[in-house]
């Protein structure tokens, strides 16, 4: 569909573009170089501008509302000093494959190149970290440019893209604006691609599926269910995508993640057959490029074709869509004969994914409480951080988009990212996983959730230091603490001064009379978790890594 407008402003079409996409939310701090696109907003009752306390929580928003959304997630910053607080959620976007359209006002046309106020070359700035960059310098180009960075973060593998906009050129009029739909392709395999992969699992004795994001963009969880219940196919949660597969299913065998268990990679070392689907085969999912070995017959199946190779190179690379492979995949003439090896990976899987029941630590007894209170469809975003381990290791995931985190690894992505998922999904409860350093860098966007009414729940493991450096500086230079340690910060009272409730609790019973509470609160609430600093991860304490050290 088409739509052409006549004598319209610039900062009209561009919200005219943003109603093509069915943009509810859009995420910022405002500014005196884009106001024009700011008033242009107040008159369209369809889409809401949510004012953030940084332009780094705002990008953080926009990148969670995105991945639960399924649509772009858009931020608007001024100039540079904007620009350059939200590039850590154009990198997380960028790292993550999520769809995002970032408008940045620039300085007025007649000074650039001048060093003006706040100048900075946006297109170079950001060009390393997004998708794609553009500056738009002529009014009537607007609609094109603007519909061309939708389509750009939408098709292929989703990114970010980043439109400069100097702050003259809001005010200029367009004589006439075509604003159509903007449709991302969906390639699909060839009959031959097909053919291939049948040979190799009739041929296979212990194939592994490998799931990525891909899955999850294209829509096809279900068909990714239907397919490994057909032929018996163990499936693997690519790194911080543990939702792609419900984790109660016999055919799930485990995540690729950070400290992933010994069975877990067992399992992909012995596979004959690889089948990598909807996934760019990431650092952290390889276990740092380890984990495949050129004895295995890998087929690599993505929508991007430009990570065919980059790191493993496939026996079989086919460019599609995860959805429209999965659709052919389900008719192929495969009679499996793994099934028993299956069965005991699936085995081996659950036994590292058990809580223990007596003696547990308090992180063991929150992830614990959460799957047992929390309601099934709710929704888990989380920080970067060693607490996440627990989260990673224990929390049984379901069906749907129930997990959002970051594979950027990014720090104060957490509570910001649980806001946006919040906006897409009104009727569900979203918790945040922090950490006390992660939180810290964007507690402020509480009062955003307060202020907007966002009734997020942001679990808080409290630990008083940085755990992750923490930890890796007591494998490496044992009892020689320098950075990691941080101040004594009440978070659960930090909560009530950003208009928000909050609770401390250092036991499983506080911990869930507190969760109780916060699942019926109106208004976001914090659950400040007090952990021992000891339990530095899931394996080992920081006493274990200092004998082991020393030994």
């Amino acid at each position: 569909m088409k739509r052409t407008m006549h004598h319209i402003t610039v900062a009209q079409a561009i919200v005219e573009c943003l109603k093509q996409e069915q943009i509810r939310y859009v995420f910022g701090v405002p500014g005196e170089s884009y106001l024009p696109l700011l008033d242009a907003i107040y008159d369209e009752p369809s889409i809401e501008f949510i004012s953030a306390r940084h332009e780094g929580g705002a990008s953080f928003m926009a990148e969670g509302y995105a991945k639960a959304s399924g649509k772009c997630g858009v931020v608007l910053a001024t100039r540079a000093v904007g620009g350059a607080n939200l590039a850590i959620g154009v990198h997380t976007a960028k790292q993550d494959s999520t769809p995002m359209v970032v408008f940045l006002g620039q300085v007025n046309s007649r000074f650039l190149g001048r060093e003006g106020f706040q100048e900075v070359d946006i297109e170079a700035f950001f060009r390393p970290v997004a998708k794609w960059t553009v500056e738009i310098r002529e009014a009537e180009r607007v609609p094109e440019l603007v519909q061309r960075a939708f389509r750009i973060a939408k098709t292929g593998r989703p990114g970010p893209v980043v439109v400069s906009l100097p702050e003259d050129l809001f005010r200029q009029t367009i004589t006439e604006a075509v604003i159509a739909e903007t449709h991302a392709p969906k390639p699909a395999p060839r009959q031959e691609d097909i053919r291939n992969i049948e040979g190799r699992l009739e041929r296979a004795q212990r194939p592994l599926v490998i799931a990525g994001g891909g899955v999850k963009w294209s829509g096809a969880q279900r068909l990714l269910r239907l397919w490994a219940e057909k032929y018996a196919l163990p499936v693997m949660a690519a790194f911080r995508r543990h939702d792609v597969f419900p984790h109660n299913h016999p055919c799930y065998v485990g995540h690729l993640g950070l400290g992933a268990p010994k069975a877990v990679i067992e399992t992909a070392e012995q596979a004959d057959v690889v089948i990598a689907l909807g996934t760019r085969l990431s650092e952290v999912t390889t276990q740092d490029y380890r984990l495949l070995s050129p004895g295995q017959t890998l087929i690599h199946i993505d929508i991007d074709s430009d990570g065919f190779g980059k790191v493993y190179a496939p026996d079989i690379a086919i460019w599609a869509d995860c959805r429209e492979a999965l659709s052919r995949l389900l008719d192929i003439a495969v009679q499996p004969s793994w099934q028993e090896w299956a069965a005991e990976r699936r085995k081996r899987y659950e036994q590292t994914a058990a809580l223990p029941l007596e003696k547990r630590t308090l992180h063991e007894a929150v992830i614990a409480s959460l799957g047992r209170h929390l309601p099934k469809n709710a929704v888990i975003t989380n920080d970067a951080g060693n607490f996440a381990g627990w989260l990673h290791a224990f929390f049984p995931f379901g069906d749907g988009h129930t997990y959002i985190g970051p594979t950027s690894g990014a720090m104060g992505y957490g509570m910001p990212a649980a806001i946006g998922a919040k906006l897409a999904f009104p009727d569900r409860t979203v918790v945040s996983l922090s950490g006390d350093g992660g939180f810290m860098m964007t507690v402020q966007e509480l009062e955003t959730a307060a202020r907007c009414d966002i009734p997020i729940i942001s679990i808080v493991f409290n630990n008083h230091m940085y755990g992750t450096i923490r930890m890796h500086q007591e494998l490496q230079f044992p009892g020689r603490v320098i950075g990691t340690d941080l101040g004594r910060v009440s978070f659960a009272r930090l909560a009530e001064c950003l208009n928000g409730c909050g609770f401390q609790v250092q036991t499983e019973q506080q911990f869930t009379e507190a969760l109780l509470l916060s699942l019926e609160a109106k208004k976001p609430t914090v659950i400040e978790v007090l952990t021992d600093p000891d339990h530095i991860s899931v394996a080992a304490t920081i006493q274990d890594l200092r004998a082991k050290r020393k030994s």
